[in-house]
Parts: C-alpha cells; sequence; structure tokens
C-alpha cells in the first residue's frame, strides 16, 4: 500500500542504524535517495543494496552540523534529482555527560548535530518545498525529548526542541502542503547504543520497557515510512512513539 515512486527522500546519518534502515525502506517503496554520511566505510555497499530496488541512491559526505554543508546537500539534490519531497533529519549524537563535567565542547557538538542541523537543513530545503505546494518533513527526536534523560541532559533538551520545532513548522507550513511529523523511538539496538546495551545496565534499561526488548532500526524505520506515506495524509505536528511502552504520552 506504500508506493513512493518517483519521489525524493534525502535522509540524513543514513550511513548505519536508523538512517540506513530508513534508506533501505524508501528504496524498496520507490523512493529516490540522497543518503547523506559523514564518517564511514560502508556507504558504497549501502548504495548498493538501495539500487537492487531499481531507484537512483546517490551518496552526499556531509556535516549536517555545518550550515554550508547543508545547503550542499540540498542544492546536490536538486540538481541530480530535480526537487525533494521528504526530508528525514535523522542524524544525531549521543554521549555522556553529567552536568557539573559537561564541557562547552560537548554541549556544542550536541546541539549543532541534533538540532542546529535540523534548523539548517530544513530551513535549505523548505523553499523548494513551497514551490512544490508539497512536502513531507521526518524529525527524529527520542523518549529521552519526553521524559529526560540522566547524565545526558544536553541530549534530552535537543531532542525536546525537536518537538516543539516540529509542531512549530506544522501550521507554519501547512499553507503550502507540506507536513512535519516526528518519531520519537525509545532504545534501539544501533551502533551508538550498543554499548549501553551491553554493559551491566541492560537489565535495568529492559525492566523499563513492556515489552520487555529493545526496538530495532527497522521497527523505527517503519514509523518513518508510514509518516512519509499517502497513509498519513491528514496527519501533521504528530509526536509518533515507538518505544514498546517505555513512554506513554500522546
Amino acid at each position: 500500500m506504500i508506493n513512493l515512486k518517483n519521489k525524493v527522500a534525502l535522509i540524513t546519518g543514513a550511513s548505519r542504524g536508523i538512517g540506513k534502515a530508513c534508506a533501505l525502506y524508501f528504496a524498496k517503496a520507490g523512493a529516490n535517495v540522497i543518503i547523506n554520511y559523514h564518517q564511514t566505510k560502508n556507504i558504497d555497499k549501502l548504495v548498493e543494496e538501495c539500487q537492487k530496488f531499481k531507484i537512483k541512491a546517490l551518496p552526499f559526505k556531509a556535516d549536517i552540523a555545518s550550515e554550508s554543508d547543508c545547503r550542499k546537500i540540498v542544492k546536490f539534490a536538486i540538481k541530480s534529482l530535480g526537487r525533494v519531497d521528504i526530508l528525514v533529519n535523522n542524524a544525531g549524537v549521543w554521549t555522556y555527560a553529567p552536568i557539573d563535567k559537561m564541557s562547552d565542547k560537548i554541549l556544542n557538538e550536541t546541539l549543532d548535530v541534533n538540532l542546529r542541523g535540523v534548523f539548517y537543513l530544513t530551513r535549505a530545503v523548505v523553499p523548494f518545498m513551497k514551490k512544490q505546494k508539497a512536502g513531507n518533513i521526518i524529525n527524529i527526536s527520542s523518549t529521552a525529548g519526553q521524559r529526560g534523560e540522566t547524565e545526558h541532559s544536553h541530549y534530552a533538551a535537543s531532542k525536546g526542541a525537536i518537538i516543539s520545532l516540529t509542531k512549530s513548522l506544522a501550521t507554519e507550513l501547512a499553507p503550502w502542503n507540506i507536513r512535519v511529523n516526528c518519531v520519537a523511538p525509545g532504545w534501539v539496538y544501533t551502533d551508538m547504543s550498543k554499548a549501553a546495551l551491553k554493559s551491566k545496565e541492560s537489565k535495568k534499561i529492559l525492566s523499563t520497557i513492556p515489552l520487555k526488548r529493545v526496538g530495532t532500526p527497522e521497527e523505527i524505520a517503519g514509523a518513518v515510512l508510514f509518516l512519509a506515506s499517502d497513509l498519513s495524509s491528514f496527519i501533521t505536528g504528530e509526536i509518533l512513539n515507538v518505544n514498546g511502552g517505555a513512554v506513554l504520552c500522546g
């Protein structure tokens, strides 16, 4: 039922984890994909996997924390594929930092990638979506942005801001038929989280999840794909929680 044929999706942080799963799901649904990455050795393999679905998959190395890089990736997408129909703001960092030991470097890195990068890229792509009078923006937040997270306050703050940004842009951009939604994952097994999930804290983590397991990148990508499809055509400004029941809010 989900058909994104001839659509163009720009996915940030798409070389691994949730972003990679999104790239593959979108390709399978027929969308052409711009695969943003920053540092990886396996991007060619991912491109090949996406191209098996007979779509165009174009990699683009860019630092989402850089305003100029964000403008460059949008310019590349427009020049190469003619449009951007779907933007998935997925790139993010997660670091341990108690407030009294949090350096400016750690704070700035988190805010630059997780928050400012979303502003930069969205600001760059919206003028083209307005011209098209159509667009779909999906931001990736976190349960941390809803309930906070001990010793990760900088991360939680950045993800909480993404939720507020989503709601603000949903009403602002609706006149141009641009929908803006958000997926808030709970614990998901990715390269970013696997150290914590393999630590002695893993039992404590699982005890907070009613389904008694962590999620997979594909389970988050499925929610993103739904929000990008016509099945969600009357949904905007929504925060879709995918967390196994760990945080119940609506």
